[in-house]
């Protein structure tokens, strides 16, 4: 089933995509896009008489966890390495003039 596409939808799709295409390019688009087309075309001719609709291979579930402090901020221990301390916070040398 070849399907052929014209100069005006390669225009067209190029336009939606923001594409400047010389005549080369737009020649290779008309085949890629005939291409794809054709596959489409094939996958329609299977039977999927049966199969489930899915949006994804493997099976999604929520992965989503409520977060837990389990070790608390450490904010005395890390500071205690700190050359300079201001606000509970490292002080560093200005870097930026």
């Amino acid at each position: 089933m070849a399907n052929i596409i014209s100069d005006e939808t390669i225009e067209y799709v190029g336009i939606l995509a923001k594409l400047e295409l010389n005549e080369e390019e737009k020649e290779h688009a008309k085949k890629d896009m005939g291409s794809m087309l054709d596959y489409i075309d094939k996958l329609n001719e299977l039977d999927v008489t049966g199969v489930e609709p899915m949006s994804h291979v493997f099976p999604v579930k929520n992965v989503f966890r409520e977060d837990v402090v389990t070790n608390g901020d450490g904010h005395e221990e890390v500071l205690a390495n700190a050359p300079e301390e201001k606000e509970q916070s490292f002080k560093v040398p200005k870097t930026v003039d």
